[in-house]
C-alpha cells in the first residue's frame, strides 16, 4: 500500500457528496479545473483526514464542478456511501504544472507583502476566493487587516521562493486609519 502523504504534501481536489450508481463510484464536488490532467496523469487519490490512498481507476465529468470517480477497492454503493463527506486530495507533485502567473492558494499564506518601494505592508493571513479573483487578507502590525485583490494591476511580482508579494497600491486601496 502506498505511503500516506502529510497534509502539507497534498492538494484538495474536491469533496465526496454522495455515492453514484450501484458499482461503488463516488460523486465529488470538484475544486480543480484540470480534469484532463487528473484523468491522464494521477494514479492515486487520498481520502479523508487520514489521507487513505485509493487507486484512481476512472474519472468522468458530467458537468463543470462535478466528478464521478471510480476507486480501487470501492466496489458497491454501501462502500461509496461510507466515503460521503471525505475530502479528496492528490499529491502536490502529481498536480498539473502551474503557468507563470498561477499559484496554489496554500503557497500565499505567510508571505510578506511589500510595496514596490520596499515598504512593508504585512503578512498574508488568509486567502478569499471570490470567483472573479482571489483576495488576500494582509495582517498589518498595529493596524487593522487590509484586503488586496490578486490582480495584475496590484500585484507586481509574486515570488513564493523569496516569500513575498510585491504590490503597487492603487489610490484608496488601503485605509491607513489603523
Amino acid at each position: 500500500m502506498e505511503d500516506r502523504p502529510s497534509a502539507d504534501d497534498v492538494l484538495l481536489i474536491g469533496t465526496v457528496v454522495d455515492a453514484f450508481g450501484l458499482r461503488g463510484e463516488i460523486k465529488v464536488r470538484s475544486v480543480t479545473d484540470r480534469v484532463d490532467h487528473l484523468r491522464h496523469n494521477v494514479q492515486t487519490v487520498f481520502l479523508g483526514e487520514e489521507r487513505r490512498p485509493y487507486t484512481l481507476q476512472r474519472v468522468h465529468e458530467p458537468k463543470t464542478g462535478v466528478l464521478i470517480l471510480a476507486l480501487g477497492g470501492v466496489t458497491d454503493r454501501t462502500a461509496a456511501e461510507a466515503l460521503r463527506g471525505a475530502e479528496v486530495a492528490i499529491r502536490e507533485c502529481d498536480a498539473a504544472p502551474l503557468d507563470v502567473d498561477e499559484y496554489f492558494i496554500h503557497q500565499l499564506y505567510g508571505l510578506r507583502v511589500v510595496e514596490s518601494n520596499g515598504a512593508e505592508i504585512g503578512i498574508v493571513r488568509e486567502v478569499l476566493q471570490t470567483g472573479a479573483n482571489d483576495v488576500i487578507v494582509v495582517e498589518r502590525h498595529g493596524r487593522s487587516d487590509t484586503l488586496l485583490p490578486m490582480i495584475h494591476e496590484v500585484v507586481e511580482r509574486l515570488d513564493v521562493a523569496a516569500g513575498q508579494i510585491v504590490v503597487r497600491l492603487l489610490p484608496g486601496l488601503i485605509d491607513d486609519d489603523g
